[in-house]
């Protein structure tokens, strides 16, 4: 069993849901992110910060940084490619 680890998450991700425009929701599948999934994104893709510097504003190491981010890339794509609903966890 994986160890509960508390990371530094800044936002709040509260009922944060993306679904494709004239599809109901109740008819998309839903790719789940966690919220370190997405502060590994705003980091990385929108704060432009290195893996080294995310990974300490993170308070992780950088290879377990390094497949927060790369786990969350693989869920966006998927669910803009094949059309899903993306919903981020509590």
């Amino acid at each position: 069993m994986p160890r509960r680890v508390r990371r530094r998450i800044r936002g709040n991700f509260e009922n944060v849901c993306f679904k494709p425009c004239g599809v109901p929701a109740r008819m998309l599948d839903i790719v789940t992110l966690t919220p370190d999934e997405l502060e590994a994104i705003r980091l990385a893709d929108l704060e432009k910060l290195y893996h080294e510097e995310a990974a300490i504003e993170m308070q992780v190491s950088r290879p377990t940084f390094g497949r927060i981010l790369n786990n969350a890339r693989t869920k966006i794509a998927d669910a803009l490619l094949n059309k899903k609903a993306i919903k981020v966890l509590k």
